[in-house]
């Protein structure tokens, strides 16, 4: 649950919010992912290069519904489960189905009634009159869910989230100026799964 609570306060908006909400958040879209039934993934599927570039493990898009696939970042994260002793976790073959499943849940809460769903299990309102209350939308808890559901479809031994937090070390780049500075540039972690319309 860390590492869902730790996206949520990276999050732009939630910098300034109660921990304890950023919390029950978490714990709240952990849930709502983990217990999603299985989900077909109704995109187009592209596997291509360019992962590390940008950051990237997956992403999804809408317009046309698509998700790319990066194969040098997959391949990237499978040499860092066995680096790191992670494979009992994460068994091989283990990071591309994640990731497609992780994307897929992107595509069902984009194309369906699953996003009203999510804002109903997080409990937040962005607007309440007497009785009436309109649920909020909060930022991040699409990617806590679909983290968690990737755990679960996949049978993984601990959250995609580790895996990106090592994945954000390992492709993070040091370079040494003539004048003995040292700059780096690291993909933000959580970013694995992007999605764009």
């Amino acid at each position: 649950m860390g590492w869902a609570v730790r996206l949520l306060a990276a999050t732009p908006t939630h910098e300034h919010r109660d921990p304890e909400l950023l919390h029950r958040w978490a714990r709240a879209a952990d849930a709502f992912g983990a217990a999603l039934a299985p989900v077909e993934c109704r995109a187009r599927i592209v596997e291509r290069d360019g992962g590390l570039e940008l950051g990237l493990l997956a992403r999804y898009t809408s317009r046309p519904p698509t998700v790319e696939l990066y194969t040098d970042t997959i391949d990237l994260a499978e040499r860092v489960v066995d680096a790191r002793g992670w494979r009992a976790w994460y068994p091989p073959g283990s990071v591309r189905a994640a990731a497609l499943a992780h994307e897929a849940v992107h595509v069902h809460l984009h194309h369906g009634p699953g996003k009203a769903a999510l804002k109903q299990a997080l409990g937040h309102s962005a607007l309440r009159l007497g009785r009436l209350r309109v649920p909020g939308h909060v930022a991040g808890a699409e990617e806590v869910a679909a983290h968690a559901y990737a755990r679960t479809v996949c049978g993984l031994g601990r959250s995609p989230l580790l895996l990106t937090a090592a994945l954000a070390a390992e492709t993070e780049t040091v370079t040494e100026t003539e004048n003995g500075s040292v700059t780096g540039s690291t993909p933000p972690p959580a970013r694995d799964a992007r999605r764009e319309n």
